[in-house]
């Protein structure tokens, strides 16, 4: 690891520089040089590492970490070997229970800083940035003695550095894990030739060679880093853990049950009722002798996950299910669709404005965002999962579409650089490139529903024989070495 004297220098430089170009004076420029100074100062006299510090690691998301799936198997997979994790970031949304309930994991939140709210827009930025570098700086020099700091990226921007800096004044051995490129998302907004981006590019470049080591989700992005960076990762890719599975008829009955009482399209048509049946628009449970079925002439559960970011064209969906409306219309032997699309994210209410502007007779929308707990279980109901992720970098792949391979759920999903790494088209799914493949590809599926011996059910039989890997058995092949080598 470069030397901690090297670290604080130019992490103070590029403060400087960034105070510069946000338009502050000199004077206010230089203000990071004296705190920076003093922390480094105060940091000096710590105390001895702690003998047993190997066993603690920080996991670290400069996000939310209830949704930050894969930091959160990370924290898992460190607790089930035995490691004291320590897990830091935004609690926006509920992590999921078994992170809760594990005592060897305790939740460290922080605060999203926001930054100023007058001035130009640089300048807010800018302040953004330093207050977010002093928050998580603090934090992880007043957490107990670490082996490893592990940090998602991204957003890299400020923690990759400051990450940095602590490793070097802690002794602890710091590993990014690369699951996209920061500065390829702030592209889709600002453009590719923006001031901002290419100042983040240079600072994920930079900062990023200062890792003792690194991870990544593909072997597109392992050879990226190597070729165009000069950084050597291991790919990990994302596998479900064991959660993710086909789920029972009963599970899906009380889950559509609980999901009726919020939400129209899981509720029964208006008027249908039955003698000693609890209906629900999918299956019926005889409240006699507890059997549960699945209804005569029920719809197809289609179901799609989001950030609701702009790398997914939620229009791409909505086109495609305006032509299988007119299918249907034209006399297609097709069923009824209700489409579930799940998550939070700043362009949510955009689309839900969109899709209530459409007038549809045999699709139901909603946008539903689950608790942890009953996602897996509704993808292990559903019968086709829909993926519109195309990857601001093309080098990252989607999870959604690994947890629902996970289920046994075949795909239907967007096309971009490295999606073979993941979904085999006419295997485990189909890969589309507009709306109208899109819908032609719907038609095809649903042409044969509910029988299972269609290209639907092939596929869903293919990934139930493709023996697929889970999470623990990656992790424990590609990470655990890794730790015990520099931790132990």
């Amino acid at each position: 690891m470069a030397d901690a004297n090297a670290a604080v220098a130019v992490v103070t430089v590029s403060l400087v520089l960034l105070g510069l170009l946000s338009g502050l004076s000199l004077s206010w420029a230089l203000l990071p040089v004296a705190v920076v100074v003093l922390i480094f100062v105060l940091a000096s006299g710590l105390k001895g590492r702690d003998e047993l510090a190997h066993l603690n690691v920080c996991v670290l998301v400069l996000g939310d970490i209830g949704r930050s799936p894969r930091m959160q198997y990370h924290a898992l997979s460190l607790s089930r070997h035995g490691y004291n994790v320590t897990l830091i970031g935004f609690l926006g949304t509920k992590p999921h229970q078994d992170i809760i309930e594990d005592d060897r994991i305790d939740i460290l939140p922080i605060s999203e800083l926001k930054g100023l709210t007058v001035g130009p827009r640089m300048f807010r930025y800018a302040s953004k940035v330093i207050f977010q570098s002093f928050q998580v700086f603090s934090v992880l020099m007043k957490i107990q003695d670490q082996g490893y700091i592990l940090m998602q990226n991204p957003p890299g921007l400020p923690a990759i550095a400051v990450t940095w800096v602590a490793s070097c004044l802690r002794g602890n051995q710091f590993i990014i894990d690369w699951h996209n490129y920061g500065y390829t998302i702030m592209a889709l907004t600002h453009g590719e030739n923006h001031f901002i981006v290419k100042l983040a590019k240079w600072y994920e470049k930079l900062f990023g060679r200062f890792s003792d080591h690194n991870l990544c989700v593909t072997n597109a992005m392992r050879e990226d880093l190597r070729k165009n960076w000069n950084i050597e990762a291991t790919t990990l890719y994302d596998k479900p853990p064991p959660i993710f599975r086909e789920t029972p008829l009963k599970l899906q009955h009380e889950l559509f049950i609980r999901m009726g009482s919020t939400y129209l399209p899981f509720r029964p048509s208006p008027g249908v009722t039955k003698e000693y049946m609890e209906l629900t628009a999918f299956t019926e449970h005889n409240t006699q002798t507890g059997a549960v079925t699945r209804s005569a002439g029920r719809p197809a559960l289609l179901i799609s996950s989001t950030s609701w970011t702009e790398d997914e064209d939620f229009s791409v969906l909505l086109q495609a299910l305006e032509g299988y409306e007119k299918f249907v219309e034209a006399g297609h032997r097709l069923p009824s669709l209700v489409c579930v699309i799940t998550g939070k994210g700043p362009q949510k209410e955009y689309y839900k404005k969109l899709i209530d502007s459409k007038e549809f007779h045999h699709i139901k929308i909603c946008t539903p965002w689950l608790e942890a707990e009953d996602y897996p279980l509704l993808l292990g109901s559903a019968d086709l999962g829909v993926c519109l992720h195309k990857s601001s970098s093309g080098l990252d792949l989607p999870m959604k579409v690994v947890d629902m391979f996970g289920c046994c759920l075949p795909v239907c999903a967007i096309h971009f650089q490295c999606l073979h790494e993941l979904v085999r088209h006419e295997e485990n799914g189909l890969i589309f490139k507009d709306s109208k493949e899109l819908s032609e590809e719907l038609k095809l599926l649903f042409s044969d529903f509910p029988s299972d011996q269609g290209k639907l059910g092939i596929f869903r039989k293919n990934l139930r024989e493709s023996g697929q890997q889970r999470w623990d058995e990656n992790w424990d092949h590609n990470v655990l070495p890794l730790i015990k080598e520099h931790c132990d």
